[in-house]
Formats: structure tokens, C-alpha cells, sequence
């Protein structure tokens, strides 16, 4: 069972693609899009991605940060990113502790689940039934 609109997000560090920490407290302030997959250069979550590539300027016009989780590691993520021109970070979940604790957890790898956290660090937003190709604008049109 995902974590629930209204709950407060767990808070996590991580690596991203090019080998930086991300942390959720450093991005206080803002609304962060934090969509798990299951793997990198895979055809739904290619499309996805993607989805995201190509609303990024509407993201970015709202002061919405894009995050890509999945359990592969950085170097996955930098071939992804560089393959497909992805304009956000991508984090590097291999040992699933943050895929555990935003209980997206599907043996091994992680559940497409998208959660959208407000700039309080409270979750308002939890999309299980992700629609790979339209995923980014279902999110843009849940928000307006």
C-alpha cells in the first residue's frame, strides 16, 4: 500500500546521475515531483520519462522540481539521461531505501508510483495507475 495523501513525506538523501546528494530538506520550499519506476531504458518507463522531457518548461514555469527514482545506479541513470536528453535528476536507488520508504517496494525493483510533495514536506498528490505516455500532463491537469 503507497503512502497516502496527507502524509508526511519520508525524508531521504540520495545520489543522483551525475553523483550528487539530493536531499528532500534541501528542496523545502518547493513542490517536488517524485516519480519511482521500475528501469532505466525500458519501454514504458522510456515513455514516461520522456513525458516529462517534454513538459519540463511547464514544471519549471510552476517552481516544480522533477525527480526519477528507480533502484538502478548512477551510472544506468547517466546513459539513460544522456540517451533520452532528460532534463532532471535521476536517483540512484540501489539498495531500495528510498523505494522502502515510500513503500513502493515490487521485489527488486520499483513500483511506478508518483507522489507529489508541497513545499511543507506533506504529500498531495498519489498516482498509482500511471498512464506512461500522458503521465507528465495527467500531473499538470490534477494541479490546476
Amino acid at each position: 500500500m503507497a503512502l497516502s495523501i496527507g502524509d508526511k513525506a519520508p525524508a531521504f538523501t540520495a545520489k543522483d546521475d551525475a553523483g550528487k546528494t539530493v536531499s528532500l530538506s534541501d528542496l523545502a520550499g518547493k513542490t517536488v515531483v517524485l516519480y519511482f519506476y521500475p528501469k532505466d531504458d525500458t519501454p514504458g518507463c522510456t515513455k514516461e520519462a520522456q513525458s516529462f522531457r517534454d513538459n519540463y518548461a511547464e514544471y519549471q514555469g510552476k517552481d516544480m522540481v522533477v525527480l526519477g527514482v528507480s533502484m538502478d545506479d548512477e551510472t544506468s541513470h547517466k546513459q539513460f539521461k544522456e540517451k533520452y536528453g532528460l532534463p532532471f535528476q535521476l536517483l540512484a536507488d540501489p539498495d531500495g531505501t528510498l523505494t522502502k520508504a515510500y513503500d513502493v517496494e515490487g521485489g527488486g525493483y520499483s513500483k511506478r508510483v508518483t507522489y507529489v510533495i508541497n513545499g511543507e514536506g506533506t504529500i498531495t498528490y498519489v498516482d498509482e495507475k500511471v498512464k506512461t505516455d500522458s503521465h507528465a500532463q495527467d500531473i499538470l491537469a490534477s494541479m490546476s
